[in-house]
């Protein structure tokens, strides 16, 4: 949904379709049945199709032929637009829906290229590929078609498709290019920007290089390796012209293998004034790619020790039409982050790092008075204000959501609603992956921040009712919250919606305490490796994992007494350079009372069973705030997704197919960029303290035994072991994570199967869904598709030291 101007990083879009495109097939006539399915924001999902696909039970389908039960295939036709849509579909029913089944008969094997608009996915002759459920345009797949039949099964509700054969097999397209701006007066810089590189060659790219050239200027960049028969977009830096006036240069891109020249490009940098607001890239640590964020400056230039106003935008609208939004001020700097992408990941997950890195991108850039951080945010970005606000209260002075839904088991979006409970045993455990997406229950954290609560009363997109939830339930307990509903306020009301006076007013006089002066802690996590600390106290590990945990502190510093109440705490971590070197503190937690000594080092303490003890700093091997669990954590740190060649023909195919559509389904979500490699090529010198994805089992992938010869969970061909447990057969599944050996701080992951049927089963990559919640552990069976919950077998979190708890873990009768 746009609800402001939407612009595209100051870049001029060049046509979709790529220049090398010889003709295209529109695709206009197919069949279309409403398959039961669930994908969302869980681990678990169910897709009937797809299991009889998977199982090989899917009858070939006709026009009026039954699929399952009373549903029968439905012929469809194109629109004068090109929209395939199911009776009584329309404009909502992208990315939702059944399945499409397109066919296109070949008279030879030939490279293509398929854009799909509006789909949430697909398959090409059995083969998984990442959709376009926003109808963004520029996902150009390459794809080879075998000759005679070729069948897609493409899952939504409505959407375009089109099959293009290209003249070339590998093409630079610009269409997604990440750019920053240049700014009019200010000389010759080196910036970088991004493109993506198509591959549709039976070979992986390596060794090539990018040149981009303007002016009789150029540079010269190494490209990453670009898998075969996939894309990627890859950086390149260019010299910025020195332009005096606002105004567009042209770079001429050119993609070349040694001095052959592959494909080339062109595309266009937009120059604004001095003051203007802007755009600049930077090279993201989760996975190495390239991402941006935009400032509107301080009226008359940064000043060091003005303030410094975050802003995260609302879904489908870019940094920079967030940025836009905004009047300069004359007392701060306004920054908006990315999510990655204009819908992302709600500011969850790999959103939530983005705005952290854009914030320190910040802090060093801009220099601001760290006591004069504040922060806000729009429709999605208010989600994000009060998510991001619940989650770090010690980084802001004060949070102003507008239009804003506090937690996705209320408000779902595209991917739907977070689960607000379950009576199944299993299924609770897997929601607790959850738990820190739920602001309701981390509300007390609100407490020491000034909250400006502002929504229009006419909403129809984010009901109001959100803001008054939220109003009712400070009211009960928080000193500083201010209310405001705009009177025939609609979604988007003008740049007022973002740009209220009132809040800057409010942000105005508000300052973050100082450290030294907050001697009153009330805070809550569920999960330490995502929030730990708040000032002086951190949760550093958990009785239960990914439980709530609770500390209520107060310290006397003038008496040496820091006294309180945890909940869910093993340990407890306390900052005490604040009391006198060297002096005698008592502390009285829970009702037990110990004694220890000030010092520059932060104090232990471990929960036991007659109260607490002081202990020394736990071993990083153990699980903590640097590296603490569920599937996720594994994918930070530059991770490289490694794919088998140990198994059968069918087994590596799985394998790096899965590993393919999760990149495609990456690069689309989180504008992401990553290393694929072949399991022999895995040398964990070469990728030290990196995040691994595996794929396969112990069977077929050769890295596992590097990687996972200690983990509990062990799966090979036909049969998986964990927890004394033992699951025999092909259709069995798991995914988990475990501590990468030689790191105190990246994870590996685990997709598989022990067999191509449950291989297949856990093609589906819901973790990249924003907020949704996967333990460290899950084995299933094939049937999951059909049954959901039902089909897991096992499912929990290791303990502090990695151990699997019968305590934390539930295991189906």
């Amino acid at each position: 949904m746009r609800f402001y101007r939407f612009l595209l990083q100051g870049i001029l879009l060049l046509p979709c379709v790529p220049a090398a495109a010889q003709d295209t097939i529109q695709f206009r006539n197919g069949l279309y049945v409403a398959s039961p399915q669930h994908y969302g924001r869980e681990a678990v999902y169910t897709d009937v199709l797809a299991y009889q696909l998977y199982t090989n039970t899917l009858t070939p389908p006709k026009e009026g032929a039954a699929f399952d039960k009373q549903l029968t295939w439905q012929a469809v036709t194109a629109d004068s637009a090109n929209r395939l849509f199911r009776r009584g579909g329309g404009r909502g029913a992208f990315g939702r829906g059944g399945y499409f089944y397109l066919t296109h008969e070949s008279d030879r094997p030939r490279l293509a290229l398929l854009n799909i608009r509006g789909n949430s996915g697909f398959y090409l002759n059995g083969e998984p590929h990442a959709g376009d459920p926003y109808n963004s345009g520029w996902m150009y797949i390459p794809v080879q078609l075998k000759k005679g039949l070729n069948e897609l099964y493409v899952r939504g509700g409505m959407i375009t498709a089109s099959l293009i054969f290209p003249g070339k097999s590998i093409q630079l397209q610009a269409a997604d290019a990440t750019l920053p701006h240049l700014i009019a007066g200010s000389g010759t810089d080196t910036l970088q920007g991004a493109l993506v590189v198509i591959n549709g060659s039976p070979k992986d790219l390596k060794g090539l290089r990018l040149r981009a050239k303007s002016g009789g200027k150029e540079v010269l960049t190494d490209v990453p390796a670009v898998p075969k028969m996939s894309t990627r977009k890859v950086p390149f830096s260019f010299i910025t012209a020195a332009m005096n006036t606002p105004g567009k240069v042209e770079y001429l891109v050119t993609l070349l293998d040694g001095d052959k020249v592959l494909d080339e490009t062109k595309v266009s940098v937009e120059a604004v004034a001095k003051g203007d607001k802007y755009s600049r890239t930077f090279t993201s640590a989760v996975d190495g790619s390239l991402q941006y964020y935009a400032v509107a400056p301080q009226t008359g230039g940064s000043q060091k020790g003005a303030a410094l106003f975050l802003s995260v935008h609302g879904a489908g609208v870019e940094a920079i039409g967030q940025a836009r939004a905004y009047q300069s001020k004359d007392w701060g700097t306004l920054v908006a982050a990315t999510n990655r992408r204009p819908r992302g990941f709600n500011w969850e997950d790999w959103g939530r790092i983005d705005a952290l890195e854009v914030l320190a991108i910040a802090r060093k850039s801009f220099e601001p008075d760290p006591q004069k951080i504040y922060l806000t945010g729009h429709s999605m970005g208010g989600h994000g204000t009060w998510f991001l606000g619940a989650t770090y209260p010690d980084k802001w002075a004060a949070i102003a959501p507008s239009a804003g839904y506090p937690t996705l088991k209320g408000y779902g979006s595209a991917d739907g609603l977070v689960p607000d409970s379950a009576a199944n045993p299993v299924e609770q455990m897997l929601l607790r992956a959850g738990n820190q997406s739920d602001v309701i229950k981390l509300a007390q954290n609100y407490k020491p921040l000034g909250v400006y609560i502002f929504h229009g009363d006419a909403d129809r997109v984010v009901s109001v009712n959100y803001a008054r939830q939220m109003r009712e339930l400070l009211g009960g307990f928080h000193a500083d919250f201010s209310y405001n509903e705009y009177p025939g306020g609609e979604h988007w009301f003008g740049d007022i919606s973002v740009d209220w006076k009132p809040i800057f007013d409010f942000f105005k006089w508000r300052t973050r305490a100082a450290d030294t002066a907050v001697n009153v802690i009330d805070f809550t996590t569920s999960n330490p490796g995502i929030s730990d600390a708040f000032r002086w106290a951190s949760v550093y590990q958990q009785e239960h994992a990914l439980q709530y945990s609770r500390i209520r502190l107060k310290r006397n510093r003038a008496a040496n007494i820091i006294e309180g109440q945890t909940e869910n705490v093993r340990l407890l971590r306390l900052d005490v350079k604040d009391f006198t070197t060297g002096s005698r503190l008592t502390l009285k937690l829970d009702g037990a009372e110990l004694t220890a000594t000030s010092g520059a080092q932060p104090l232990y303490f471990l929960k036991v069973q007659n109260g607490w003890q002081l202990t020394t700093a736990p071993p990083l091997s153990e699980k903590g705030p640097h590296r603490n669990g569920t599937l996720k954590d594994a994918f930070h740190h530059r991770m490289v997704f490694v794919y088998s060649t140990g198994g059968s023909k069918e087994e590596n195919e799985w394998s790096f197919n899965k590993a393919r559509y999760d990149a495609e389904t990456w690069y689309y979500r989180g504008n992401g960029s990553m290393d694929i490699i072949a399991d022999k090529d895995y040398n964990p010198q070469q990728y030290a303290d990196r995040g691994v994805i595996i794929y396969g089992n112990k069977t077929t992938n050769k890295a596992w035994n590097t990687l996972l010869a200690d983990a509990p969970v062990q799966m090979e061909r036909n049969k998986i072991t964990a927890g004394g447990k033992t699951w025999s057969g092909p259709d069995m599944a798991a995914s988990f994570v475990w501590p990468l050996k030689g790191s105190s701080v990246a994870s590996v992951a685990v997709i598989g199967g022990t067999g191509i049927a449950g291989m297949k089963a856990a093609y589906a990559n819901q973790y990249f869904a924003g907020a949704s919640g996967f333990p460290d552990y899950m084995i299933y069976d094939a049937k999951m598709m059909l049954t959901g919950a039902n089909a897991v077998k096992m499912a929990g979190f290791y303990n502090h030291a990695w151990v699997m708890s019968e305590a934390d873990r539930v295991v189906a009768e």
